[in-house]
């Protein structure tokens, strides 16, 4: 497989300028009925309402990165609108969708999930800003969790020591990096992930990803083990 960079590229900015433009357009018509002709009410608060909603949907896709993940010899980096990290190949255990037990079957979620061989890497470069974004996102995957495991006490506890510092592998952390640290714990320990990057806005197929990934990581670790 080629071993170049690869960067997967977002499908969430497309119409962006359009929804940002068009928001813009039915926002000041909406202003504009409101002030000089204050009988035609309704169809201006039509205007103005959907033209902040498109405004703000406009806005929230240009903002977000054009690059999701970006897969090169010295790790995979995630990008993020509060930022961006890099896992190093040696340090990703394995790469699976997220899946969930419901009944009898099982379900596959939006998400792509890598397992570390160790936390600590991570918690060590990511910034306070991507961590609270992260913890912010993760409500779901949370509350995932929650709904799929019957040790309810555990989770509780979880949650009552969420702002303790937290101590991995001797290195002690506090406050974001903390919090953000156990999270990764947490999930992993009850969905069997520590990262989890959404893929419902990706180019291609979960499966093709995921096959991509796999490839990628093993080429990269025989090329280490060939220079060492």
């Amino acid at each position: 497989m080629n071993t170049d960079v690869i960067e997967v590229r977002t499908l969430s900015k497309r119409n962006a300028v359009t929804l940002t433009l068009l928001g813009s357009i039915s926002l000041f018509t909406g202003l504009c009925l409101f002030i000089v002709w204050r009988e035609l009410f309704v169809p201006a608060l039509i205007f103005f309402s959907c033209g902040a909603v498109a405004l703000v949907l406009g806005i929230a896709k240009r903002i977000e990165p054009e690059i999701v993940l970006r897969l090169a010899p010295e790790g995979l980096t995630f990008y993020h609108r509060r930022g961006q990290l890099t896992v190093a190949w040696d340090n990703v255990q394995r790469f699976d969708l997220l899946r969930i037990q419901h009944g009898i079957d099982w379900l596959t979620l939006p998400y792509l999930g890598i397992k570390l061989k160790a936390v600590n890497p991570l918690l060590d470069v990511i910034s306070p800003r991507l961590a609270t974004g992260l913890l912010a996102e993760q409500r779901s995957l949370v509350m995932t969790a929650v709904a799929n495991d019957e040790d309810l006490q555990s989770l509780e506890h979880y949650l009552s020591a969420e702002f303790e510092p937290l101590v991995v592998n001797g290195d002690r952390y506090r406050g974001l990096l903390a919090m953000f640290g156990r999270r990764c714990l947490m999930l992993d320990k009850y969905l069997g992930f520590h990262l989890y990057i959404p893929t419902e806005f990706l180019p291609m197929a979960p499966q093709q990803l995921l096959k991509e990934l796999k490839e990628y990581k093993a080429q990269q670790i025989r090329n280490g083990d060939s220079i060492n």
